[in-house]
């Protein structure tokens, strides 16, 4: 007789170890099954990794800057194995946290590859054979991976996707980095930090094409002045493998030229993990690699929700996590559950000079109908900034006219990704400009900047 659960969740990713968790929390019966890695891409090849990378060049160009700040440091250098073990070894103590937290719960791990079996029924293959279980409910959170473009396939050699990346068999010295969204765009500062020749190649008009045009413009003035080389508008033909380089043969302007490069980076998007799984089967209706659902992640199909990346947009952890929440208390059958919502979820690029944003862009908000009115200020303008030596920035706030909605904020400078948390209260508050104008930012803050391009919509900035 199969093993009983109330609700089994497939993932144990950010979307699918919260859901398990929020769902034991209230007292269900919970199995999770993952076939590799508790945490999922984002604890262990994904988001934590990297930002444990791009401290280490962080910290690396601040050892650069230390006559700056009146201190004395000579023959600064880095040791990548050194850099990509401390990345590692912080990967695995989080992972390592789940399982404690699992066992802490009483949540059931099957190690394995998950397919479902019929109507509240999930088989669980390992290299031990086959065995079902059952469950009211199924949650499916199987996240996504890297796109593979045809012929710009990644070969863990001379061409790496996220993973080669992390655990780099060289050190790049002539970068080529395909795709200017935020993975791309993180790697990019990574490797230029540490001394690599980038050139960055993005298909549309701007890089970090999602973010609001102005802050696109900024960043790339700023990684420009850091040496890397920026083709917008471009494509990348073909790519011809070399045991020690590859020849690209980009387009850019109508004209083809081909580059030499030691190292290619291919950073063009993600595909949902969709295979396998029986999901049409099932009755689950699938498109472009993404499980259709609704507001409250139901596929349609009952009992079977689908959460995290492998839902579509965003593609980000903390929209999964807050999504395995929501279906974990639908399931337990609280009445005050509400839906995500995408256009109050923050996102962040971890770059140098680093982007957060939440809401609309500027032109989201005039296409929208808005009639607007937009606030900036800059970083060279605030206190605390300059002390940092961090004067380079901006920040950048839209409302409603009419009513003072705070449609969207937009960053780009020192520590943005903790300050945007701001905006992102504000909106959930629904909170106006005129509330925002009242309140009283600390000083010496960051901070203090929010508050200034929030006065600046009126024309009431007082530093700048």
């Amino acid at each position: 007789m199969a093993k009983s659960f109330d609700l089994i969740v497939i993932g144990a990713g950010p979307g699918g170890y919260v859901a398990a968790i929020r769902a034991a929390q209230l007292g269900l019966s919970v199995a999770c099954i993952e076939r590799e890695h508790l945490g999922g891409i984002c604890l262990n090849w994904g988001c934590i990794p990297t930002k444990a990378m791009l401290r280490s060049s962080e910290v690396f160009h601040l050892m650069h800057r230390a006559k700056e700040f009146g201190l004395k440091a000579e023959g600064i250098d880095y040791d990548l194995d050194a850099v990509v073990k401390r990345s590692r070894g912080v990967a695995k103590q989080l992972s390592g946290g789940i399982g404690h937290l699992f066992k802490k719960n009483k949540i059931t791990t099957i190690m394995g590859e998950a397919r479902l079996a019929g109507k509240g029924r999930v088989t669980v293959t390992t290299d031990k054979g086959e065995e079902t279980y059952e469950a009211g409910n199924i949650v499916v959170a199987t996240g996504a991976r890297a796109r593979n473009l045809p012929g710009l396939e990644a070969d863990g050699k001379r061409v790496w996707n996220y993973k080669t990346a992390l655990q780099p068999p060289h050190m790049p010295k002539k970068l080529l980095v395909i795709g200017s969204g935020a993975i791309g765009i993180e790697f990019a500062s990574f490797y230029n930090t540490l001394g690599a020749d980038t050139t960055v190649v993005e298909v549309m008009d701007r890089i970090l094409p999602v973010e609001d045009e102005e802050i696109s413009k900024f960043a790339k003035k700023q990684f420009e002045k850091q040496g890397m080389h920026i083709l917008q508008k471009a494509i990348v033909q073909a790519l011809d493998r070399q045991d020690d380089k590859v020849v690209a043969k980009i387009e850019s302007n109508g004209k083809a030229e081909s580059y030499e490069f030691d190292t290619v980076i291919s950073a063009v998007g993600i595909v949902g993990n969709v295979e396998g799984l029986g999901l049409e089967e099932a009755g689950v209706k699938v498109e472009k690699s993404h499980v259709v659902v609704d507001e409250y992640c139901r596929t349609g199909v009952e009992g079977v929700y689908a959460i995290g990346d492998i839902a579509g947009a965003p593609w980000l952890a903390h929209k999964a996590s807050h999504e395995g929440v929501m279906v974990a208390e639908l399931i337990a059958g609280k009445n005050d559950v509400h839906p995500v919502r995408p256009e109050s979820i923050a996102g962040c690029t971890y770059c140098y000079p680093q982007v957060a944003s939440v809401g609309l862009t500027e032109a989201q908000a005039r296409d929208a109908g808005h009639d607007i009115k937009v606030g900036h200020f800059p970083f060279i303008g605030n206190g605390k900034a300059i002390a940092l030596g961090e004067p380079e920035g901006m920040v950048k706030t839209i409302f409603d006219k009419g009513t003072g909605e705070l449609l969207g904020a937009h960053m780009v400078g020192a520590e943005v990704t903790e300050l945007i948390q701001g905006y992102v209260v504000g909106r959930q508050l629904e909170t106006t400009e005129e509330d925002l104008a009242h309140t009283v930012f600390p000083h010496p803050t960051l901070s203090e900047m929010m508050h200034e391009s929030v006065l600046d919509a009126d024309g009431r900035a007082i530093h700048y």
